[in-house]
């Protein structure tokens, strides 16, 4: 009998039984410390510079202070913490560096993915865009602003996914932590700031969906720029 069917992919279903079992598996305690320490660094809840203690963690958590140290090593490792003994950790500025590479590289990406976006046919990779723009209003109409920081890279994802390259996908979410907590830190100098972001988001979104390469990445280098000058000064 001809015709597709309707089983399941072998595949799939491993994929569907994994993800089912990972949501079943509960955290174990080091794990659950080493979520809510990255989160709240991300989140900006922990302030750069800011001192944490193991007995403050574990106490918040109610665990022992060995999964709150195994977790603070790991933190170390991927920059987030810096381990003093018998003092704590210390939350990790983002460093000069750190933001002229990672605005360096955003550039680039969103640039090119710009640039294709203005040139070509590609209504979905706008919509995607428009969408991102009205979810940021909201969260900000409601004041949830760090939920806001977070939803920032929707808006400039789209536009590389609809380049179509998923290496430079891959480049661009890459960068994913270290561009909320950017965002992160710049809404948090100045609230007034997300205004200004989302303003500029509109304009970048304008100028493309009119086919106006030119001016989109004009305005998104002032963009980022801006973002930089917020962040060093």
């Amino acid at each position: 009998m001809n015709g597709a069917s309707d089983d399941p992919v072998p595949g799939q279903v491993t994929a569907s039984r994994d993800a089912e079992t990972a949501l079943a598996t509960p955290l174990t305690a080091v794990q659950r410390v080493y979520a809510h320490v990255r989160e709240g660094v991300l989140a900006g809840e922990f302030e750069e510079g800011a001192m944490l203690s193991e007995n403050q963690i574990a106490a918040e958590l109610g665990v022992s202070r060995t999964p709150v140290r195994e977790a603070f090593v790991q933190l170390q490792g991927q920059g987030y913490l810096r381990l003093y003994p018998r003092r704590g950790a210390l939350v990790v500025p983002v460093s000069l560096s750190e933001i002229t590479a990672v605005l360096e590289t955003r550039w680039a990406v969103e640039r090119h993915a710009i640039e294709r976006l203005a040139t070509t046919e590609q209504a979905g990779g706008l919509a995607a865009m428009r969408e991102a723009i009205d979810r940021q209003a909201a969260l900000l109409a409601a004041d949830e602003m760090v939920a806001f920081s977070a939803t920032d890279r929707e808006f400039h994802r789209a536009a590389v996914v609809a380049t179509g390259n998923l290496i430079l996908l891959e480049l661009y979410d890459s960068l994913r932590d270290r561009q909320r907590r950017m965002v992160q830190g710049t809404v948090a100098s100045d609230p007034t700031i997300a205004d200004d972001i989302l303003v500029e988001h509109r304009a970048i979104l304008d100028a493309t969906a009119a086919g106006d390469a030119s001016t989109a990445t004009r305005l998104l280098q002032a963009h980022l720029e801006r973002a930089r000058q917020t962040l060093v000064d």
